[in-house]
């Protein structure tokens, strides 16, 4: 018989949410600003490209181990034991992937049963979502307090745990709130995670683009932690490498065969010679993170600073990543609405704070790190002239 899977059919299509209409704008002629997702601006660091070129120069363009290429899991292990100060982890706990989305979805495919229950943080990202649903998993969604700073709630967390739950889903720093997790939430997170028997899957994407001097902690370095936790990683943001598709994760030991399994039977393996590139991005110069760090600062104080001016608009400074998350509430206007008269009246593509759960409703998303300067200027005034006008 001729049909689709029921967890195809029955799980909701992954969007975009306002990229896809933006994108027939664009298409239609318009020439939108489009600060509505978070691709870099910034060109990949010309020793990642050159390092990947040389690989294939070399001929390194044939099947590599399924788990990774060898030094590049030496390089990341390394890394994780030095910068997240994750214990004695090896090249051997390491697993090379396709990016976040990969290692996140491989991750949900080994852990979930259907049925099985993941608790995740509202405003969230909301591509975990259909990763979840996919593998038969439910998503159970605990809302976060934009009053309170969006800290983490504790009891509301403990209050969602039923015999089902499987895994908490943990993005630090918070997309799309900007928001660096302290110890001591953390360290809460972490007991709940001990007390009843769960796993933590830790989306760390944006560890290095953390401002002001804040600490980035890896919550699968705390006691108790390092056999609950999957920590996964990658290069899209840190190093503009957003098109290469390329990260990789640690796990605790007697999950990775189950991850292996899944992830050999998707992909085999990562492109061989993108895998130079990123062992380069990992052993190279690393004054190119302060470099894009300094970029995207600037751009956070001018775009906070622009918004805040604006009537109707309240905007906190994010603590990371490289979106602005600004209160609209005081209109009245329903964010997914307000963003399509943003984008139709304005010309300025920027995210429905609802696409982000219902905790992200009365805000929107502006995406300052993915368009120059000069982009940035034109697009706040642009929005200037919508907010005052409205």
């Amino acid at each position: 018989m001729r049909r689709v899977a029921k967890r195809i059919s029955e799980t909701p299509a992954k969007s975009f949410g306002m990229y896809e209409r933006a994108a027939r704008a664009e298409a239609t002629g318009s020439q939108p600003i489009r600060m509505e997702f978070g691709r870099p601006f910034a060109d990949t660091p010309e020793h990642i490209k050159q390092a990947t070129i040389e690989a294939i120069a070399a001929g390194h363009v044939h099947y590599s181990h399924p788990a990774g290429l060898p030094e590049l899991r030496e390089a990341a292990a390394i890394k994780l034991r030095e910068r997240n100060r994750l214990p004695d982890v090896t090249a051997d706990d390491v697993l090379v992937t396709n990016g976040m989305s990969h290692a996140a979805f491989i991750t949900f495919m080994a852990l979930l049963d259907p049925e099985d229950e993941v608790i995740l943080l509202s405003p969230y990202y909301p591509q975990h979502l259909g990763k979840i649903e996919l593998t038969g998993g439910r998503p159970v969604v605990v809302d976060l307090d934009a009053s309170d700073g969006y800290s983490i709630d504790h009891g509301a967390i403990a209050a969602a745990i039923t015999p089902r739950t499987r895994a908490i889903l943990l993005v630090n720093p918070a997309n799309p709130t900007g928001r660096v997790y302290t110890h001591a939430e953390l360290r809460g997170l972490a007991d709940l995670a001990i007390a009843h028997d769960l796993v933590v899957v830790s989306d760390e994407i944006y560890e290095d683009v953390i401002f002001d001097g804040l600490p980035h902690i890896s919550i699968g370095a705390l006691e108790g932690m390092s056999d609950r936790t999957v920590s996964m990683y990658a290069f899209t943001k840190s190093h503009a490498m957003d098109g290469w598709r390329v990260g990789y994760l640690t796990a605790p030991r007697w999950l990775l065969p189950a991850l292996m399994k899944v992830s050999t039977n998707d992909i085999t393996h990562v492109n061989t010679f993108v895998q130079y590139g990123a062992k380069a991005a990992i052993e190279g110069p690393q004054e190119v993170l302060e470099h894009l760090l300094a970029e995207d600062r600037e751009k956070r104080d001018f775009t906070v600073a622009s918004l805040n001016q604006m009537p109707g608009v309240r905007c906190a400074s994010p603590q990371a990543a490289t979106f602005a998350f600004p209160d609209v509430s005081s209109l009245g206007i329903p964010s997914q609405e307000l963003a399509e008269r943003i984008l139709d009246q304005a010309g300025v593509a920027v995210e429905a704070g609802s696409f982000h759960g219902h905790a992200g409703e009365g805000h929107l998303r502006i995406s300052f790190g993915s368009v120059s300067m000069p982009e940035l200027e034109n697009a706040m005034q642009r929005l200037a002239r919508f907010f005052n006008a409205l």
